[in-house]
């Protein structure tokens, strides 16, 4: 897809971050925008800052989380536009646990979000996108779903399915010679809200960390949501597989394949300096 212009992109998680600046930069291009977020205030914040720029925008609360609403939403977002060319099922959230102390309940809350989210927003839009006769899907992972990290089992969890779903899915479209791709978006450190809104377990404790070790992480996040959100459209022109986000990123993707095993002591040695 080189040419965004009168296509219309739905958004998951578009109250700010990397949601809000695909929808701002989309909408420069020309592309029409469905927005969708949990979060109200936020969402009409992203709204706003999109009027005067001449294309058709439509909110709606959603918790991606609940299927028949992310159905019911494609469904409005097809009325309200005529047709559906992308669809970013950017939606997050942020976890930090112990394996052997974390609840089942945080563990659901984050998967729920996290994975299902996503195959909520890429099952009900994925019929839309083939009528339109151009389509792409972009699902974001994380760095976290290429390298694991202590306390972060949950959201790795979460992430690593992101990725083997929508790699298994651009294989699948290939093999039908879909009029669809799909792009699975590796972001490294970005400086957005889903650290600081992160949910903390006291377990954490247990491995040496604190809970207030995300705010110590912030501080190594270079790359800004508009940034980010330049690298994501970049890579849908060029049909990318996969889209690392950050030197971090790239940093931690050859860390990984080159030392696919011992990174981990790596990684733990650095967790350790971060307490």
């Amino acid at each position: 897809m080189k040419d965004f212009k009168n296509k219309v992109a739905a958004i998951t998680g578009a109250s700010s971050g990397m949601g809000r600046s695909l929808a701002v930069l989309l909408a420069s291009r020309g592309c029409h925008v469905a927005l969708s977020d949990i979060n109200e205030t936020g969402l009409a914040e992203t709204v706003k800052l999109l009027n005067g720029t001449g294309v058709k925008v439509t909110s709606q609360k959603l918790d991606v989380s609940n299927k028949e609403a992310v159905f019911a939403w494609a469904d409005q977002v097809a009325r309200d536009h005529g047709k559906i060319n992308l669809i970013f099922n950017n939606a997050g959230v942020a976890l930090g646990s112990a394996v052997d102390g974390g609840s089942y309940e945080d563990l659901e809350w984050i998967m729920n979000i996290n994975f299902w989210g996503v195959v909520h927003g890429t099952k009900a839009f994925l019929p839309y996108l083939k009528d339109s006769g151009e389509g792409h899907i972009i699902n974001t992972s994380s760095v976290f779903g290429l390298m694991a990290v202590p306390s972060q089992s949950a959201y790795n969890a979460s992430k690593f399915a992101v990725r083997g779903f929508t790699e298994a899915l651009r294989q699948e479209l290939e093999m039908q010679k879909a009029n669809v791709s799909a792009t699975s978006v590796h972001p490294g450190g970005i400086k957005t809200n889903i650290a600081k809104a992160a949910r903390m377990d006291d377990s954490v404790n247990k491995l040496g960390l604190s809970t207030n070790s995300t705010e110590k992480f912030e501080k190594l996040f270079t790359t800004t949501a508009d940034e980010a959100a330049a690298v994501i459209i970049r890579g849908v022109e060029k049909n990318d597989r996969r889209v690392l986000i950050g030197k971090d990123a790239v940093a931690i993707d050859l860390m990984v394949r080159f030392f696919p095993s011992a990174y981990q002591k790596l990684v733990s040695m650095s967790s350790k300096r971060m307490k």
